[in-house]
Formats: C-alpha cells, structure tokens, sequence
C-alpha cells in the first residue's frame, strides 16, 4: 500500500475535509510511536501539545508486523484535538486489541504505524452506493456494529458481497443480516498514511 491515499470526493459527498501536510503526518506518526514506547519502557512523557486548530475527527491506528495486522482500534468521532485522539488509539491498538497479545518490546521495532483519519459518515439507502477503495463501511443492527476502514476491501480482496458478509461476522450477526430492514449502513471516506 502507498503511504498515502485520500479518498477522491463527489458532489453530494462530504468526504474528508482536512488532509494534513507531510510535516503534520510525520508529526502524528512520532507521537503514535513515541506513546507506544513509553508504554512499553514503563515511563511518562509529556502529553503531546495540541497545535492551534487541529482537527477534532476520527482515527484509527493500525499496526502491521511483518505485513500482519498486529493490532487497530479507533475512534468513529472525536471531541479530542486530533493529536490527543492517535495517542490514546495508537496505545489502545498496542496493548488493548482484543485480538491480540499486548506489544512486547521485541516487536516495537518490526512494527509499522498506519493512522486512518475519519470523515463524516453518512447513511446509504444500498449496497450499490458502496465504492470499494473509497468508502469506510459502518453496519449497525440493535445493538451490534461493525466498521471496515476504507483500504480493508481493496487490501483483502473483497468484491462488495464479502465486504458485506465479512461485516456482518464482524458485527456478531449472521452473514446476510445486511439484507434486513432494520440493518443501517452507513459510508465514510478517509486519508491514510503511514510509516511504511
């Protein structure tokens, strides 16, 4: 995958509003990483310093080892200052993925940062509204969610079916649940970058 890639938007489409600079990306790639180290070297750093109008959106950090996932966990929304929300979720997707054991300090230096900043998410009347490579895909039935960040499709291979099949099982549900009426999906767009 590039270290780069922004959702193209459309009319009628919000997407993402805000794309940072190389300098910013590289800002908040150290501060995911730093915020990891000191997790796992047992000491507090200062928290980073929010700059004058960051953003206050979505994130998620993904962490790859050897071109494995090794842990993601996100926010949708945010009322943090961007900075501030990729340091507790660069921690969150370290050490408390449930899928995963914590990083240890063997693995901190194979690991690779990945950071999916979040647009608005809107709600789709079908299926068929779903751009692969484009569009983050949100299911919601009762009270259980799911959420693919916008590369996961292209990434897996997935035609738009095993997308939503694959979020259905993600979501706890049976995998055609997407089908029901009472199944919300919604779509968001996204800028992701990373180390790698």
């Amino acid at each position: 995958m590039a270290n780069t890639l922004q959702s193209p938007s459309t009319e009628g489409d919000p997407g993402l509003s805000f794309a940072p600079s190389p300098e910013e990306r590289v800002r908040y790639l150290s501060i995911a990483r730093e915020a990891i180290r000191e997790r796992i070297e047992k000491r507090r750093g200062q928290k980073p310093e929010p700059r004058s109008g960051e953003p206050r959106l979505g994130a998620f950090v993904t962490l790859n080892e050897d071109g494995r996932l090794r842990g993601c966990i996100g926010r949708m929304e945010s009322r943090e200052p961007l900075s501030l929300t990729i340091e507790a979720m660069a921690v969150a997707a370290a050490f408390e993925d449930p899928r995963f054991k914590p990083l240890s300090a063997g693995e901190l230096d194979r690991i690779s940062v990945e950071i999916t900043l979040l647009g608005p998410r809107r709600k789709i009347a079908t299926p068929e509204a779903i751009e692969l490579g484009r569009h983050g895909v949100w299911l919601e039935q009762g009270y259980a969610s799911a959420v693919f960040l916008p590369q996961v499709a292209v990434e897996q291979g997935w035609d738009r079916p095993t997308l939503l099949r694959e979020l259905c099982r993600k979501a706890g549900l049976r995998a055609d649940a997407w089908k029901d009426a009472d199944c919300v999906l919604m779509v968001f767009e996204g800028f992701v970058f990373g180390d790698s």
